[in-house]
């Protein structure tokens, strides 16, 4: 009998089922390689290739929701987070996981400091203006 004296385990919700911690869906890693790449607003594509994730035993039902939601569109890792319910950690390294195996890739926005600077934007739009 368990704890509570009632036959039932602490970490069992009756409804929510049993309770998935999130170092088990990545089995214990907190980092892939590919996470340097994974901020917020990284947007996750699923690959041309990517037919069918499921066929793949290796990866985990997590994995395969992540290339179905990109497939369906183009996903920011804070969008998969929120629409799958798990930490960005989490959804970090499983994206991570699939980038390395070729099923999606991430296509990062163009950070703050390489845009062009919005005077010289005026500059090009007046001096086309004058011709």
């Amino acid at each position: 009998m368990s704890a509570d004296g009632q036959g039932r385990n602490h970490w069992f919700d009756d409804e929510a089922g049993p309770v998935v911690r999130p170092y088990a869906m990545t089995r214990g890693r907190t980092s892939s390689a590919a996470q340097h790449r994974l901020d917020l607003i990284a947007v996750v594509v699923t690959e041309p290739h990517a037919d069918d994730p499921e066929a793949d035993v290796t990866l985990s039902p997590e994995h395969v929701d992540i290339v179905g939601l990109c497939r369906d569109a183009p996903q920011s890792v804070a969008e998969l987070a929120a629409g799958l319910d798990l930490p960005i950690g989490v959804v970090r390294v499983l994206v991570g996981d699939l980038v390395d195996i070729e099923l999606v890739h991430v296509n990062r926005p163009v950070p703050p400091a390489e845009l062009p600077d919005e005077n010289i934007l005026r500059d090009v739009i007046n001096g086309l203006r004058a011709l």
